[in-house]
């Protein structure tokens, strides 16, 4: 890269504040007059929690925050080529957001319109900003198609929306993007939902269509150790400040701000497994971090084991033209024993199985062969009746805690009802004093009983989503994807918690996840599964210091390292 290029601002942000008004209270400070640049030719990776500001930012850049409800000072410009984007508007707006500045939303799905095809979304783009005919404009959506590495352009180009794979799906969003060939490219979250395989496909395809175009990229995140391959400079945000910008080097070798560190060492790592993972009020209280040791992990021939899995299979019946149906086989024939106190890994891309595993042994899928042995018992053959009784037993842990909670419910009441079912206290008082310790256990105030979902972040609504799975006091719980949406340091604290949980009630974890990193710090053996069948499985330590599949080996290299240049200053 020309360093002369790097340091010509296309972007520059100065003294930008923004606060949203709220009813009955104070307008709420969302960005404290932070300033930033952002120079030609060059990625700017925004790092920082949720709440910190990030999107806000991007928001702001594109003139997509609510009218009504948002309050900017004055003061506060954004200047692309020298030309304040906070006075643009209408005609004159519209034609720089789709021509000069793009962006890719981080689902691709409410992006993208349902309605119409992926090849008239791109169309439509070119015909309104480049001025094509129609026939140039798609002759063009085909290439850009192929430009972003979209399998069979030719047959994809005429698809719905919901007939791609999410990470298809980006790579259209990002085909749209980048049809008018713009100077600025803001990717906000792109690849939160992906696979980590995927994940990595998406992140380079933007590094590689940086490079090739020379457009500028901001790419907004929250996990700082993705971006320490692709990024130029980094900039840390929290509570709507900036906490600290400089080179990707200097932030990854050096970083200077406590929170910067925090950031950097919340994320499991593969060479080490700390007795509990560090979390931001460790770093920012006077001392620091000091770590307690490493965690030993792995299956002895003492283990007792609580669940003996044998032959599990699972097939769905699906369309096929108007009578027609075939099966799709989601499990084929999984075999495994979870060990009573111990964790058992299952990782996988989406579609592998794994998730399709957890819900057919709490039968929520009805299995189509197997074993599911529980005492000696199986439990995927017993009738309605007799598998109550152990539903207290076998509980499972969803990965959106948005979705899994009652919104018309109190905290109370969510806690309660599976008490109430389950024959849990002599009455409410005694279930009130229970939900209130479990409250505790989980780390969050008592106060909390009488708020309800909506009034709690995506890590708090975690916490009471695995309250509600220790009401019945279970031996075995299945965790699906049950920290894959939350920001490193709310997934640490969620990891310890889940761990603190173990070591004291002996509990038994299955696992279930696509980060590799996070399977590594948790699980004692790991299970490794791709279209339905096991590829893989053994103790945890062993498959990632030598994996004897191929599968594994690309799962295993397609985690981000974060910053190649050399280890990062944790301490």
């Amino acid at each position: 890269m020309n360093h002369a290029a790097q340091q010509e601002t296309l972007l520059s942000i100065r003294n930008l504040d923004v606060r949203f008004k709220q009813e009955d209270a104070e307008p709420f400070h969302a960005l404290k007059g932070i300033s930033l640049d952002i120079p030609k030719h060059t990625t700017v990776a925004l790092v920082g929690e949720s709440g910190s500001g990030k999107s806000v930012t991007s928001m702001a850049i594109m003139q997509l925050l609510p009218a009504m409800q948002t309050l900017i000072d004055p003061a506060s410009q954004i200047l692309f080529e020298g030309r304040n984007l906070l006075e643009v508007a209408g005609a004159d707006l519209r034609r720089l957001r789709g021509k000069d500045i793009a962006m890719i939303f981080q689902e691709p799905m409410s992006s993208l319109n349902p309605v119409f095809t992926v090849g008239d979304q791109i169309i439509e783009t070119l015909m309104l900003h480049a001025k094509l005919s129609r026939a140039a404009a798609a002759r063009r959506a085909l290439e850009l198609l192929i430009e972003v590495g979209l399998p069979d352009p030719e047959k994809k180009i005429k698809n719905y929306p919901h007939e791609l794979s999410g990470g298809q799906q980006q790579r259209v969003m990002i085909a749209i993007a980048i049809a008018c060939e713009p100077k600025l490219l803001i990717a906000d979250e792109p690849t939160t939902a992906l696979d980590v395989t995927i994940q990595k496909q998406i992140l380079e395809l933007i590094a590689k269509l940086q490079a090739k175009r020379g457009m500028s990229v901001l790419f907004i995140t929250h996990d700082l150790g993705l971006v320490g391959e692709f990024a130029d400079k980094v900039v840390v945000m929290r509570h709507g400040q900036i906490r600290e910008a400089g080179e990707v080097k200097q932030i990854f070798e050096a970083p200077q701000d406590a929170y910067t560190r925090a950031l950097l060492a919340c994320r499991p790592q593969l060479d080490q497994r700390p007795m509990r993972l560090p979390v931001i009020d460790d770093f920012m209280k006077p001392g620091g971090f000091v770590s307690a040791g490493e965690r030993q992990r792995g299956y002895t021939p003492n283990d007792e084991i609580v669940l003996d899995v044998q032959g599990l299979a699972k097939s769905f019946d699906i369309r096929q033209g108007l009578f027609g149906k075939k099966q799709f086989h989601a499990v084929k024939d999984v075999s495994f024993k979870l060990a009573r106190g111990k964790t058992l890994g299952i990782v996988g891309e989406s579609g592998s199985g794994k998730t399709t595993v957890g819900l057919t042994l709490v039968r929520l899928h009805q299995a189509t062969a197997g074993k599911a042995l529980f005492e000696g018992k199986d439990l995927l053959a017993m009738s309605p009746k007799e598998f109550h009784a152990y539903k207290r037993r076998i509980q499972i842990i969803f990965q959106n805690p948005y979705a899994s909670l009652n919104p018309r419910f109190t905290v109370e009441q969510i806690l309660a009802e599976p008490m109430t079912l389950h024959g849990i206290g002599n009455n409410g008082a005694e279930r009130r004093k229970l939900a209130q310790e479990l409250l505790d256990r989980v780390g969050l105030p008592a106060r909390s009983l009488v708020k309800y979902p909506h009034e709690f972040s995506g890590g708090q609504r975690q916490r009471i989503a695995i309250a509600r799975c220790l009401t019945m006091k279970p031996e075995v719980l299945i965790c699906d994807e049950s920290v894959s949406a939350l920001d490193v340091s709310v997934q640490a604290q969620v990891l310890n918690l889940l761990q603190d949980l173990q070591d004291e009630f002996k509990l038994s974890y299955l696992f279930i996840s696509h980060d590799l990193a996070v399977v590594k710090h948790i699980s004692d053996q790991v299970l490794v599964m791709n279209k339905g069948e096991v590829v893989e499985q053994g103790d945890s330590d062993a498959i990632y210091r030598q994996p004897k599949e191929s599968y594994t080996r690309r799962l295993l290299d397609s985690i981000p390292t974060g910053w190649t240049g050399g280890a990062p200053a944790l301490a």
